[in-house]
């Protein structure tokens, strides 16, 4: 486990939002990644070298949790409905379903959603993929045993609503997992400055520096939603061997998983 990070601040109890905390501006963005999403040479090979790591963790922390009924060594997730948010066009949506979660994958870009329903289909699998935002799955009422938003909150308009929203759809007792970057003078050097520019791994402008959430900010928004924080990890790139592992840095890239008490 990684750096454990409590609180006694009081939980609020999660409320319909009155607002949103979509941005547009950040929907089309990438919408017009959408195409290229499952290329693992194009702009979203970032999240590809990432997806092994994100997998692994999730996949742990929601079987430690949950130890769902039925599951098996190959489909540990059985018996779990799991919500993506911001799923793009399902690069981790699918995974998950693979391992038995019964998906639902949510993402405001038509394109996004239109290209992971028929990757989806492609490769035979089931997965309630929709057009909308979190915000709408809670005045929905939805409500679900494990909530990802991964590489999501950097890119809303008002992560404290975010987290309300998040907390919303979770089911007491439930599992939520972000993954974000942190705030710091390392986070912009490789977060945009290198991955942006120098790399071109990413397209310029994916990232807003200011829009980076630290840790100690994110763990204080989950607690005040009754979100209680059960691990914070960093996430570390390895450029010999061209992979992400977990680390006790947190100064870039880093995940964090909370329960719903």
């Amino acid at each position: 486990m990684g750096k454990q990070l409590t609180g006694n601040a009081p939980a609020v109890k999660p409320q319909p939002p009155a607002a949103s905390a979509l941005d547009r501006d950040e929907v089309a963005k990438f919408e017009a990644l959408a195409e290229e999403f499952w290329d693992p040479a194009g702009p979203m090979r970032p999240l590809h070298r990432l997806n092994p790591l994100r997998i692994a963790y999730i996949r742990d922390h929601a079987t430690r949790l949950l130890a769902p009924a039925g599951a098996t060594g190959l489909r540990p997730l059985t018996g779990l409905r799991l919500a993506d948010i911001g799923c793009g066009a399902g690069l981790l949506s699918e995974p998950m379903a693979r391992l038995g979660a019964e998906v639902t994958g949510v993402d405001p870009s038509p394109r996004s959603i239109e290209i992971a329903r028929a990757h989806a289909a492609a490769t035979g699998l089931d997965i309630d993929y929709r057009t909308t935002n979190v915000e709408a799955l809670a005045e929905a009422g939805e409500r679900f045993d494990v909530v990802l938003a991964m590489e999501v909150i950097e890119h809303t308009t008002d992560p404290d609503l975010f987290i309300c929203e998040l907390a919303d759809i979770t089911r007491p007792g439930g599992l939520v997992v972000l993954s974000t970057l942190n705030r710091t003078a390392r986070s912009w050097l490789l977060g945009i400055v290198a991955a942006e520019y120098v790399l071109g791994w990413l397209p310029r402008g994916t990232h807003q520096w200011q829009r980076f959430v630290p840790p100690a900010t994110l763990a204080r928004l989950l607690r005040r939603r009754g979100l209680r924080v059960l691990d914070t990890q960093g996430v570390v790139y390895r450029p010999h061997r061209d992979d992400f592992v977990t680390s006790r840095d947190l100064s870039v890239n880093y995940m964090i998983s909370a329960v719903k008490d």
